[in-house]
């Protein structure tokens, strides 16, 4: 059936009343903390088309509706992962992974721990913990050091994504974005359906799971790092502000947050001092 059976014409902004958009805003922001802004009735049609027309739904109340159901856990999760999922870049905003190869990577050696532990939160589809192992490879390579073992804690709250992240493969338009010819070759190999699939002493450094920032993370264990960047803007300033201050309790002392390019930090000064690292700033744990 077309979408347009189900009332979702190409034009599907139309179709959402203010009161179901507004409806279907306050759900999003109860299960994952996603705050949609004004005049976004167009993205959220667009997104859950598929969704509504596999499951013979014709209104976005219906899907509320259906969503609500205790019984609806799976429908209500795949709703979730259609607004949540994004596919990101390979060294995204590079100098995030100048501070991990010039500041983290450093402090590690000079701590002398036995492991370096790192958690990177809304992994999307693996770029960024990816880009890490790769970034930890080339400076070993490049200074002879002596680093300790590298874990990744990669985290989302798409399951589609997750086990896209696990498959480590990419296609040749994932891979344009952001990635150099020669780390291609060096950290990549050929798959039998033109993929492309990251090498096992990359891949193997990384251990993804099922995360919604909303919800508790002590479990996760204590981090040197913690790369939470481009999800915040996203939230209300409360909840930003309560994440930020439970990832602090998820740092080691002296562990360092690293915040999207467009994001701060405003009245946390008794849990974080700010780093300038030229260019760029991070947040060291007090």
């Amino acid at each position: 059936m077309s979408q347009q059976s189900y009332g979702l014409p190409s034009h599907a902004s139309a179709q959402v009343s203010s009161k179901d958009y507004q409806n279907f805003r306050a759900f999003l922001e109860s299960a994952c903390g996603i705050l949609l802004g004004d005049n976004k009735q167009y993205l959220v049609a667009s997104r859950l088309s598929k969704i509504m027309v596999s499951n013979q739904i014709t209104s976005l109340s219906e899907l509320i509706e259906k969503i609500s159901l205790v019984n609806n856990r799976a429908l209500k999760e795949e709703v979730i992962d259609a607004m949540t999922t994004n596919e990101t870049l390979w060294f995204r905003d590079t100098h995030p992974f100048d501070v991990f190869k010039n500041t983290i990577l450093p402090a590690a050696i000079a701590n002398g721990g036995s492991s370096l532990r790192i958690w990177s939160a809304a992994c999307s589809s693996g770029q960024e913990p990816y880009s890490l192992s790769m970034i930890y490879d080339e400076y070993r390579a490049a200074h002879r050091a002596k680093l300790p073992p590298l874990n990744i804690v990669a985290t989302d709250l798409s399951k589609s994504m997750l086990e896209a992240c696990r498959a480590a493969e990419y296609d040749g338009l994932s891979l344009g974005r952001g990635l150099s010819e020669r780390r291609l070759r060096q950290f990549f190999e050929p798959t039998e359906n033109d993929c492309w699939r990251l090498k096992a002493v990359c891949r193997e450094r990384v251990r993804f799971q099922l995360l919604n920032l909303m919800d508790g993370f002590i479990s996760l264990g204590k981090f040197d790092a913690v790369f939470c960047r481009n999800v915040l803007i996203y939230f209300s300033q409360e909840l930003k502000k309560d994440i930020l201050r439970r990832i602090h309790a998820s740092l080691k002392p002296g562990g360092y947050l690293v915040l999207g390019a467009s994001e701060g930090m405003t009245d946390l000064s008794e849990f974080y001092e700010m780093v300038h690292c030229h260019p760029g700033i991070i947040y060291k744990a007090i």
